[in-house]
């Protein structure tokens, strides 16, 4: 299938590694001019390095720490004066740490904050002027599958989890009449970095990883790859009558209808 991406231009956030490394490098390999962000400018750079070497299209690297506002302006600026327009927004970032509600403080509240919900709003608010201007667009936002089913000690994630999925759908009832659509979606237990800190700190990783495949059906942890296909589609216009939902990827591990 044509996805249509050539000559797209994507921003993928959180992109030096894991699923936001994944979407970039299936982004690319569909066409699209990437321009890939995260803190760590070392790794962004061999990220990209390696994006090229596997898809033989062009990869912008670009550092920025999404909990900054004057970062991200810059960030925008400069990938939008890379190629002239930008068509698709991946927003992505890492995920605050996990503990009890009583364990938390109003700064780690507030960084979660910055980071996992007021990030996706400043991005997509710059991004949308250049959507506009195109007259279509694509925002895809990675949050969390405990949106839809409540993880243990995720009380920060999943409160600013559920804010981005409300955010979205007002968003893609605003954004509508210019043909950009946004959509949320949804990891379960997927093979990258973030799983280590889900699992209980006395126990062998392997065996508790294990244990948290007993209640997925598919009977196996997912690979980035596999929701990076899912990105890819959203982001295609194949995709351009979906738009305000939130789809999970989690082997069919979630037990809810809705």
């Amino acid at each position: 299938m044509d996805l249509k991406l050539n000559n797209k231009v994507a921003l993928v956030l959180a992109a030096s590694k894991g699923l936001g490394k994944a979407i970039a490098t299936a982004l690319s390999a569909e066409g699209a001019k990437v321009i890939i962000g995260s803190r760590n400018e070392t790794e962004l750079d061999k990220a990209a390095d390696e994006i090229k070497q596997l898809t033989g299209n062009e990869v912008i690297a670009i550092p920025v720490d999404v909990s900054k506002a004057d970062e991200i302006e810059a960030f925008v600026e400069k990938a939008a004066g890379a190629f002239g327009h930008i068509d698709i927004l991946l927003n992505n970032a890492g995920g605050p740490p996990f503990d009890k509600f009583e364990n938390f403080d109003d700064e780690q509240w507030q960084k979660a904050f910055d980071l996992n919900l007021l990030s996706f709003a400043r991005l997509s608010r710059l991004v949308l002027p250049h959507m506009q201007k195109t007259g279509s667009g694509r925002i895809i936002n990675i949050i969390s599958g405990s949106v839809k089913a409540v993880l243990g000690n995720s009380v920060l994630s999943t409160s600013m989890r559920m804010g981005v999925v409300g955010m979205a759908k007002l968003m893609a009832d605003e954004f509508g009449p210019y043909n950009i659509t946004v959509n949320n979606v949804a990891p379960g237990l997927i093979l990258t970095d973030r799983i280590k800190h889900t699992l209980p700190q006395d126990t062998d990783p392997e065996q508790a990883l294990h244990e948290k495949t007993k209640g997925i059906p598919l009977g196996r942890i997912g690979k980035p790859e596999e929701l990076a296909a899912l990105v890819t589609f959203l982001a295609s216009e194949q995709a351009a009558y979906i738009s305000g939902t939130t789809i999970q990827v989690d082997g069919g591990a979630n037990r809810s209808i809705y």
